[in-house]
Formats: C-alpha cells, sequence, structure tokens
C-alpha cells in the first residue's frame, strides 16, 4: 500500500518513459523512513496560522516534529497525514511517548536518539502503541536490527535524508574539510568566516556539481523529479549555485545557537547544550504537548483522498509542506477541491515552494482560487524567518468570509 500511494503522489509521467522510470525510483524510498526529522520551521508556521488554539488543522505528518509541536498553541484536532507507513509510525512514537513517559525520558529519547537507555523507554511505550506503530519498530532492517535500535545509536543519522547528509560530511572530508566546525562560531561573522573556509570549497568542487547533476542526488534529500525541474530553474547559475545560496543561508542566515536546523546539517544531532530544539522537546512546553497528544488523528493516506472524507467547512488550517512541488496540474486542482470545501471562513493554507513562486496562479484553474487571497507580503517576511532555509518560498493563503 506505502508503495502504492507514494506512487500515486510522486508520479506525473508515463511508467515506462525516462521520467516515469525516475518517479517510481523516488516513490520506493517511501517504502522506508525518509525524514527522521521534518525541514519546515513550525515557528513560522504557528505564526502564520495563528491564532491556533481551538482551530481544526490537517498537516502532512512527515517527521511528526511539527506536529508535535503545533500542540504547543492548544489547536482543538489535527489530522496529520502521510503516505509513508514509516512516517505515521514516528509521528505515533512520538505522541505514545508523550503520553506515557515524563519529561527526561521523553527528551532522551528524541532530543539525544542515541542512549541505550532508550530501549527500556521503548519497553514501557510497546503496549501503548497502535498495532502498525509497534510492527514497524519491531521489524528489522536489511543489517538485522530491530528498527526501534536506532534510537539508542543516533536516530537523526539514519533515514534516507540522514544518511544524504553523512554522504555530504564524507564528501567534506574527502576535501579536507569539516561542517562540524561551524557549530563552534560565536557570531554571524565567525559563522560566515567558517562557512567561506569549511563548506563553500567544496560547494564548488566539481565532484559535487557532478554529483548535483544526478537526480539520485536529490532524492536522498526528499527531493522528487518535479521539484528538481523547479530547483533547476531557481538561480541563474543552475542547481549548483542554488545548493550553495541556500546552505550559505542555512549556515550564515540565522544565529548557530537558535538554529537546531544547522545543527542537524552540520552535526547531524542537536545542540548538547540544550540550546536549540523543536518547540515540542523544550521542557515548558511538555505539559502542553501530552496534554494535546489526544487530539492528533494519525492517518495514512493520500491527503486528497484523506480531505475528501471530512466535512464542509469544518477545518481552520493546511499544512501542505511542499507536497505541491510533487503534483502535476491535475493532481493540484483535485486538491485544491477539496480544500475549497473543508476550508472555513478565515481558514489559512501554508505551504513551501523550491523556487520561489507559488504554482497556484500559474497551474490552478482561477475558479479554484475564487475566495482565496495570498497574503504576499507577510508571505515574504516570513520566509525570511525560517531558520531552516532550504526553500524558495513560503507561502500563505487565507479563505475569505
Amino acid at each position: 500500500m506505502a508503495r502504492t500511494l507514494a506512487r500515486s503522489a510522486a508520479q506525473t509521467a508515463a511508467d515506462w518513459s525516462p521520467r516515469g522510470l525516475l518517479e517510481r525510483l523516488f516513490a520506493r524510498a517511501f517504502d522506508g523512513l525518509v525524514y527522521p526529522q521534518i525541514w519546515e520551521d513550525p515557528a513560522v508556521d504557528m505564526e502564520a496560522l495563528a491564532p491556533l488554539e481551538g482551530a481544526r488543522l490537517v498537516a502532512i505528518a512527515s517527521g511528526g516534529c511539527n506536529v508535535a509541536s503545533y500542540l504547543v498553541a492548544r489547536p482543538a484536532r489535527i489530522l496529520a497525514v502521510d503516505l509513508s507507513p514509516a512516517h505515521t509510525a514516528l509521528l505515533e512514537l512520538k505522541l505514545t511517548a508523550a503520553r506515557v513517559l515524563d519529561q527526561p525520558d521523553f527528551f532522551r529519547f528524541f532530543g539525544r536518539a542515541d542512549d541505550p537507555a532508550n530501549l527500556a523507554s521503548f519497553a514501557r511505550l510497546r503496549p501503548h502503541l497502535p498495532e502498525h506503530a509497534r510492527a514497524f519498530w519491531e521489524s528489522r532492517t536489511l543489517a538485522g536490527r530491530r528498527r526501534i535500535e536506532a534510537f539508542a545509536r543516533g536516530f537523526y543519522r539514519t533515514g534516507v535524508l540522514g544518511r544524504c547528509i553523512g554522504a555530504g560530511h564524507l564528501l567534506c572530508r574527502l576535501h579536507g574539510r569539516d561542517p562540524t566546525r561551524l557549530l563552534t562560531a560565536r557570531d554571524p561573522a565567525e559563522q560566515r568566516t567558517l562557512f567561506a573556509r569549511e563548506l563553500a570549497p567544496v560547494l564548488e568542487s566539481p565532484l559535487l556539481r557532478v554529483a548535483a547533476a544526478l537526480p539520485l542526488t536529490w532524492f536522498g534529500l526528499g527531493i522528487p523529479p518535479a521539484q528538481l525541474d523547479a530547483l533547476r530553474g531557481a538561480a541563474p547559475g543552475g542547481i549548483a549555485a542554488v545548493l550553495l545560496e541556500r546552505l550559505e543561508r542555512l549556515a550564515c542566515g540565522f544565529p548557530i545557537a537558535e538554529n537546531y536546523f544547522a545543527w542537524q546539517a552540520f552535526g547531524r544531532r542537536y545542540d548538547p547544550e540544550g540550546r536549540a530544539f523543536p518547540p515540542y522537546l523544550e521542557p515548558a512546553n511538555f505539559a502542553s504537548v501530552r496534554e494535546g497528544a489526544e487530539r492528533v488523528e494519525v492517518r495514512r493516506a493520500l491527503l486528497t483522498e484523506a480531505l475528501a472524507r471530512e466535512d464542509a467547512a469544518s477545518l481552520d488550517g493546511f499544512v501542505l509542506l511542499d507536497a505541491q512541488d510533487w503534483m502535476s496540474p491535475a493532481q493540484l486542482a483535485a486538491l485544491w477541491s477539496q480544500i475549497g470545501r473543508t476550508a472555513a471562513p478565515g481558514a489559512r493554507v501554508i505551504f513551501r515552494t523550491a523556487a520561489a513562486a507559488s504554482p497556484l496562479e500559474r497551474d490552478l484553474p482561477p475558479s479554484l482560487l475564487e475566495g482565496w487571497v495570498y497574503e504576499a507580503e507577510r508571505s515574504a517576511a516570513l520566509f525570511a524567518r525560517d531558520r531552516s532555509a532550504i526553500y524558495g518560498g513560503f507561502h500563505l493563503y487565507r479563505r475569505q468570509g
């Protein structure tokens, strides 16, 4: 089922065309874990969706940390949807842990995610997990280990994205560079100096340019062929220039001490001094996360199909991540037909794009955007504060009335 769902989401070309074969290969990645951590800034999301207290949301789950973080703002309900069984199992693990564990054990499990004591915590969680999540974490990898053992060895180094970041670190070491040195920066000037010394030479190397030209390289970052096409046109210098620009923003655009995305990219973990974590892991927010965990419904499905089961005018917020970059115009129109039907007056839709521009005005029939206002200035301001720094645009649409 997972492969069928992923192919339905990612496939825009005929099965045996060159593009279709690439899309099928990308869809296979979603049989397992792709994103151990989601790469959209929940602080920006919550500002765009405010007020969230009492709101009814639907969100693509991905790694689950944003859905868990939204609970800090006390929404009434979150429908969390994903096509990957690994992602739904990861979110179920986080929600169950919030209900069962105390705050120090919860933090160690997901904030450190490399301690053998987490296996004892899992033994406490196991009876409370939904059957599909329990089966996933107890199933074995090709190496013969139970999947849950990743939380004793370094969970954030796993998954398609975690391994891809690891390959990037290896490439840096082959060039005699060390990206972890960026994490020692004490001020913005030092961040820029370290970026120029440790990362820029690698990003401008012939080996990196060859790797950046290969679609398989980008599959490791969770970027399908359709989104890769958008990236290629996002800067005059092509895709290598886009990579340089966005990694420079990640490394230099925000204080390292406050940016947990930079810690994941350059350190493959969270800050051991506890200065930068997703909102759901901050100790002061644990009570809200525990209380709100019961209000999250996790569903494995395509987003359009999940919305078709919801009542008309029943949702106040839609979190689409970058999923629309994957979609054909027909898929986009089907999604927005359901968004328009289920959106309550004043509902907000947020999403990110590989390129700067929203695809909606280009690819949607005008009738499907009737009654929606694109908040261009606010979108640009929120994009400037997005610490993940890997996208070309952040977009906020608001339903009138």
